[in-house]
């Protein structure tokens, strides 16, 4: 059954933040000292900042909703002088971001960017002042868009760098939802958004995977099938090895009769792209009906808890749909509203 409507759209962008909200709480800590601070089943509910009542989101989810408004961005450049580069207008959507986190640009020749009267498609996100505020933002991503212009941004042919961190898989996820009816795309746009600052084949691969799989949930696949039609993609890829060897990992552990906090030790801690996807990819597939389950098994690891609560929740919420999120989830995730405004809009031009 499809799923292009607001439910499932909704629920990959509100589940990403949700997943990232829950193990920002927990990023930075080993499986003991969580187990010390929140019990043996680990976190299991969002912790709201004092100051604001909400569930902070961290860098992860500010940059998917920037790689959102840059995908936003070409579309309209597109439909309205018919030409567009999606990795240009996100190349341009990550500059705002460094911005929000910097208070600088690359370089002064894109001060336009900022400038609402001046632009052509103007930036809801700058707009909105809980994104001026630093959530451990990954030095990879600062340090790469900060020394890049747009005649010299990373792309899959040109390297940046050799990073394969997981800063480019964790922001994807709009891509995938925007290209829904054309997987190989998603594809190969997300791994482009990644590549802007993760050379590695490892750091854009695993982004292109991730967008493949969102793209074929919203078109009806179940999350195995959509998996295994997104390595049968990654096997067209240069340098492909690494990820291949190790998705095949994590579905295979699906079906082994072993400890699921076992099952995530295996397959890494997630600071590199291609284990924080098979970590998501495996807790999706484990508890793929129980969100809720499956999120909580998502982040209490040792390892970059945010980065594979996001993703999970990303592929989790495209196939269940916002209503099978705990509503209180919703509603105490930081930036509720505008999630939703923006995947209102992916919906309204997706392709």
């Amino acid at each position: 059954m499809m799923k292009n409507d607001i439910c499932h759209f909704r629920g990959c962008l509100i589940g990403g933040a949700i997943g990232d909200a829950l193990g920002y709480t927990v990023e930075f800590m080993n499986s003991e000292e969580i187990r010390r601070k929140f019990g043996n089943a680990g976190i299991t509910e969002l912790i709201c900042d004092q100051r604001t009542g909400k569930a902070l989101i961290s860098d992860d989810t500010q940059m998917t909703l920037f790689t959102a408004e840059g995908i936003l961005w070409a579309h309209f450049r597109g439909s309205h002088k018919g030409i567009c580069s999606f990795p240009s207008c996100v190349f341009y959507s990550y500059q705002r971001w460094l911005y929000t986190q910097t208070g600088y640009l690359a370089s002064e020749d894109y001060n336009w960017i900022l400038n609402n009267e001046e632009v052509d498609y103007k930036s809801e996100l700058l707009n909105v002042k809980n994104l001026f505020v630093r959530r451990a933002p990954g030095n990879t991503c600062l340090s790469a868009l900060s020394n890049s212009t747009k005649q010299n941004f990373g792309t899959i042919e040109r390297h940046i760098n050799n990073s394969k961190g997981c800063g480019g898989v964790m922001r994807v996820a709009p891509v995938g939802l925007y290209f829904y009816n054309s997987p190989q795309k998603a594809f190969r746009i997300a791994a482009d958004c990644a590549a802007i600052t993760h050379g590695h084949p490892s750091g854009y691969l695993s982004a292109g995977v991730l967008a493949f799989i969102i793209a074929e949930i919203i078109t009806g696949k179940e999350i195995k099938q959509a998996a295994l039609n997104a390595i049968d993609i990654l096997k067209t890829y240069e340098g492909h090895e690494e990820c291949l060897e190790i998705l095949h990992k994590a579905i295979d552990l699906v079906e082994k009769e072993i400890e699921p906090q076992e099952a995530i030790r295996r397959l890494g801690e997630g600071w590199v792209g291609e284990e924080a996807l098979a970590i998501a990819l495996y807790c999706s597939l484990k508890y793929e009906n129980d969100f809720e389950k499956a999120l909580c098994l998502a982040v209490n690891h040792r390892g970059d808890s945010d980065s594979t609560g996001a993703i999970c929740g990303n592929i989790l919420g495209a196939y269940l749909g916002v209503n099978a999120i705990p509503p209180k989830w919703v509603k105490n995730v930081e930036l509720s509203e505008l999630i939703t405004s923006l995947s209102n809009k992916l919906l309204a031009v997706s392709v």
